[in-house]
């Protein structure tokens, strides 16, 4: 379903959508849940590398097994972690119990209790949140500055002859 502008939290998601659209891979709700799950993972795996006593035991497929859970993050993955939550009442406990549950689904069970372990919500926010900044400056601000200094230089060339 389209949104509709006049129900948008602000012109940004609403009228000007159509000029904002490339961020929400980077600012909306199901970014900020993909990158948490992949400072979770990331946090998790170097955990591992360490490497913890009680992790050094974990196959190495494993660690690729991990990093596929967040380069296949889905909307379906999204909405379970949005599911989780009702329960949880806590955005960043939500994602580590869908993590813990995916480590079940990996057979790596006994695990699961290292997942979030030693952090708290505000370490998986202060990472996740600069992260999406980071990516976004380089996959779009970056970018787009680039056309328009390309813009204004052919502009230079094709109007140099012209008198002010």
């Amino acid at each position: 379903m389209p949104l509709n502008s006049l129900l948008a939290i602000s012109p940004i998601d609403g009228r000007y959508r159509s000029q904002t659209e490339s961020l929400s891979v980077y600012f909306s709700e199901y970014a900020l849940l993909r990158y948490r799950v992949w400072v979770e993972i990331e946090y998790f795996i170097a955990l591992c590398e360490l490497p913890l006593e009680q992790l050094r035991a974990i196959p190495a497929r494993a660690i690729e097994d991990l990093r596929r859970i967040n380069l296949n993050f889905s909307e379906e993955d999204a909405i379970a972690i949005k599911d989780i939550e009702r329960t949880t009442n806590h955005d960043v406990k939500a994602v580590e119990y869908f993590l813990r549950g995916k480590l079940d689904q990996l057979g790596l069970i006994e695990y699961k209790e290292f997942i979030h372990f030693g952090l708290t919500s505000q370490d998986i926010n202060n990472t996740a949140i600069p992260a999406s900044f980071r990516d976004a400056v380089e996959g779009e601000y970056i970018p787009a500055v680039a056309r328009i200094i390309e813009r204004l230089l052919a502009l230079r060339r094709e109007w140099k002859d012209v008198p002010m």
